[in-house]
């Protein structure tokens, strides 16, 4: 029987399949740091954590191909032992938690003494340091399981073998909606050598210091909104002002570089809260009026900051969306059934935590659906045409890219009835308010 840290070849041509799809299941999928990531040695990956399998796929996606990255994950998944096979395939092992019941934290042991020997054989170990999973975006408290791990491999394997944890931030547009931005930070590693001195000295000392600088440098990689009272305020404040954080820092408009602004425009809103906190007050009444208008009229801040296109670039729009309404029938179509099934699955499961939302949805679609009824397709479109073997095989690629082609008409179309509205409002000269709106707010954080 192989170690769960080796690779069979099914294993390697489903992790080709899963990195594939899960860089395609994003409109813009951005890793920036590659360089960070060590060539050899036991190397720790150490993300935060808001979208359960998400998350763990961001980091499987960027690793090397000679890198059998294991994962731990919550121990209540293993309880079936069909789940728990299945888990193990795909290099999952338990991680047993207090709520799990305080008698079965001792088989942790096993499970480290896995992770350690896994380590020692120059194989890399995924943790999420938060230990569980929340929306918001901001860095939680660490649990120390990681560190206890990447001491005991240290030990093992001697200083002349340095041990690396590498902070990686995952940073998702939205939870659960396809189509939409994830920027992966990997940040540079972390030797867990230079603290061993400090650690045959005192264990909870060394613990908590190179906890530290984790938790530091993860909140450097992700948009850390690190405040308990006003987080929607800071999450609406440092859009409206990644614009104006772009020119002012000399950013390039790009998706990285309006989210290294709102990453400056978060930490200028943190120290306000510190110290100036009678503006945050302020700020916030102005974001949550501001937040209502642009729900009331399904509006986005990039909508207030462009302003209504001309009358004629509309209509070309509203012509070409027409024109093409068709192709769009036919990719809808032919993937309307595997793309909507997996909603449907997650919602007959009655999974309440949004964080979850999406890696169920792909998970589904990608092991199940979208295969099932690609095949399915195939096969009925073969038998209905009559058509040579190389035309059939051309209509498995077809289904995806028209369905692709369906996505982008669909935005099309969206971001027309968003151009109306905002005639409609500017027009009637409500758009000044959300205006005024939105420089009082850029105006409070500068």
């Amino acid at each position: 029987m192989s170690k769960i840290y080796e690779l069979t070849l099914f294993q390697k041509i489903v992790k080709k399949y899963v990195i594939g799809t899960f860089t395609r299941f994003y409109g813009e999928y951005i890793v920036n740091g590659r360089e960070n990531i060590p060539v050899s040695g036991p190397v720790i990956f150490a993300p935060n954590h808001v979208n359960a399998l998400m998350d763990a796929l961001a980091v499987l996606s960027f690793t090397p191909d000679s890198y059998a990255t294991v994962y731990l994950s919550r121990s209540d998944l293993f309880k079936k032992k069909i789940i728990a096979k299945i888990l193990n395939f795909f290099k999952l092992m338990p991680a047993f938690r207090i709520r799990d019941g305080f008698e079965n934290l001792g088989k942790n042991a096993e499970t480290f003494d896995k992770c350690v020997e896994l380590l020692d054989k120059n194989q890399t170990l995924c943790l999420m340091p938060e230990g569980n999973q929340e929306l918001e975006h901001k860095i939680r408290p660490l649990v120390k399981g990681i560190f206890r791990i990447a001491f005991q491999t240290q030990e093992k394997v001697g200083q002349e073998r340095p041990v690396k944890i590498i902070p990686v931030g995952v940073n998702i547009e939205h939870l659960v909606k396809y189509g939409k931005k994830i920027i992966v930070n990997i940040g540079k590693p972390i030797d867990v050598s230079e603290y061993m001195s400090l650690y045959n000295e005192n264990q909870a000392v060394a613990i908590n210091k190179i906890k530290a600088k984790l938790h530091a440098d993860l909140c450097e990689l992700t948009l850390n909104l690190a405040t308990d009272k006003y987080y929607e305020c800071f999450y609406t404040a440092s859009e409206v002002a990644s614009t104006e954080m772009m020119k002012k820092s000399s950013l390039e408009n790009n998706t990285n570089g309006r989210f290294i602004a709102r990453q400056k425009v978060s930490k200028i809103l943190i120290e306000k809260e510190k110290n100036e906190e009678t503006k945050i007050e302020k700020l916030n009444v102005l974001c949550e009026d501001y937040s209502r208008f642009l729900t009331k009229y399904k509006l986005r801040t990039s909508n207030i900051e462009t302003g209504t296109e001309p009358v004629l670039l509309t209509a070309a729009k509203i012509i070409l969306l027409i024109s093409v309404f068709p192709v769009f029938l036919i990719g809808f179509l032919l993937n309307a059934l595997p793309f909507l099934t997996p909603v449907f699955i997650r919602k007959k499961l009655k999974i309440k935590f949004e964080g979850f939302f999406s890696s169920v949805q792909y998970g589904v679609a990608i092991l199940v659906t979208f295969p099932l009824f690609y095949l399915i397709q195939t096969l009925l479109f073969a038998f209905i045409s009559g058509s040579e073997l190389w035309l059939v095989a051309l209509f498995v690629p077809f289904q995806y890219i028209i369905g692709k082609f369906s996505f982008i008409w669909y935005k099309l179309f969206k971001s027309v009835l968003a151009e109306l509205r905002l005639k409609k409002i500017t027009q009637s000269g409500e758009i000044k308010q959300i205006q005024s709106l939105y420089q009082q707010i850029i105006q409070l954080i500068f």
